[in-house]
């Protein structure tokens, strides 16, 4: 099988350079010109003529766009380049996809719901975006939908890996500088690693492609929920029994509207996955399984 990745060195993508070996070829790209087997390529979302070149050079059989503009509050006034590569490079993508008759691997957000409520989000539930980008991100749904492409998005929440920063080793850095953080404890979700995001859509590929019905729209997250707030609190602790040095001693939870920000965020982040649990038959280990081992990882360097 013949793959294209966009995205490579994102969060998701880079894991997704290990994952997606298995299935084939893979030709990944991000936004700079690179030599491939194809030609000098690149995979800018926001130069849609040259996303279309590299596209139709590769004929791909499966494309995965794991690259995004993620700069949440910053899009709300760069509202044409988010547009633009969240949503009209998503149109791109899936209509190249339908062309060469291939599968698209796609990631969105729990962002395209409103954060209502305490329930969790199924796949069927109401869409309202409360931020530009949660919007780009659900018109880049609608756009893949409307190609008719076979197709595979995944809605995920929190995500983070262990190359790069997240919002674990932040809560590290400042637990080493400071004697008190200030931490959200009203927004509820799920923090997702990008390896399993990355080793879920191979899994699932490999189903869909013998059994096309298999595709639409599933959430992907792992068991359990949590707050920010409690998640700072379980890095911390976890730090400690690894016995990092920490200069904290308290963990203070505060209100969204303590913090305020461009973007607004939603409350309730929890995704319900049964879908993909039963459609797959995956079983999805419980978030702070994956959190451990990625600080593990950190600490080992």
């Amino acid at each position: 099988m013949k793959i294209l990745l966009l995205g490579k060195n994102g969060q998701v993508g880079w894991e997704l350079q290990r994952a997606l070996g298995i299935l084939g070829e893979v030709t990944a790209l991000d936004r700079h010109l690179a030599k491939t087997n194809y030609g000098d390529l690149k995979g800018d979302l926001s130069d849609l003529s040259s996303l279309r070149e590299a596209i139709r050079s590769v004929a791909p059989q499966l494309i995965v766009n794991a690259a995004a503009y993620t700069a949440v509050d910053m899009a709300e006034s760069e509202r044409d380049l988010a547009y633009t590569v969240n949503a009209l490079a998503s149109q791109v993508i899936a209509e190249e996809a339908k062309r060469l008759n291939a599968w698209l691997v796609h990631y969105s957000t729990d962002y395209v719901f409103d954060g209502s409520g305490n329930t969790l989000w199924k796949e069927t539930d109401s869409v309202a975006p409360i931020n530009y980008y949660g919007e780009t991100k659900l018109q880049a749904e609608q756009f893949i939908r409307a190609t008719g492409c076979n197709h595979l998005i995944f809605r995920t929440s929190w995500v983070y890996a262990a190359r790069g920063n997240n919002f674990a080793k932040t809560m590290l850095r400042l637990a080493k500088e400071r004697s008190t953080l200030n931490v959200i404890a009203d927004q509820v979700g799920v923090p997702t690693g990008a390896d399993l995001l990355a080793d879920v859509a191979v899994a699932a590929v490999q189903q869909a492609c013998r059994k096309p019905e298999l595709g639409g729209i599933y959430h992907l997250a792992p068991a359990g929920e949590t707050t920010w707030h409690a998640y700072a609190r379980f890095v911390i602790e976890f730090a400690r029994s690894q016995g990092e040095c920490l200069a904290v001693e308290c963990v203070n939870p505060i209100a969204t509207t303590e913090y305020p920000t461009p973007a607004r965020r939603p409350l309730n982040s929890r995704l319900d996955t049964a879908k993909i649990r039963n459609s797959f038959k995956l079983h999805l280990p419980h978030w702070q399984s994956g959190v451990a081992r990625m600080l593990m990882e950190a600490f080992n360097k």
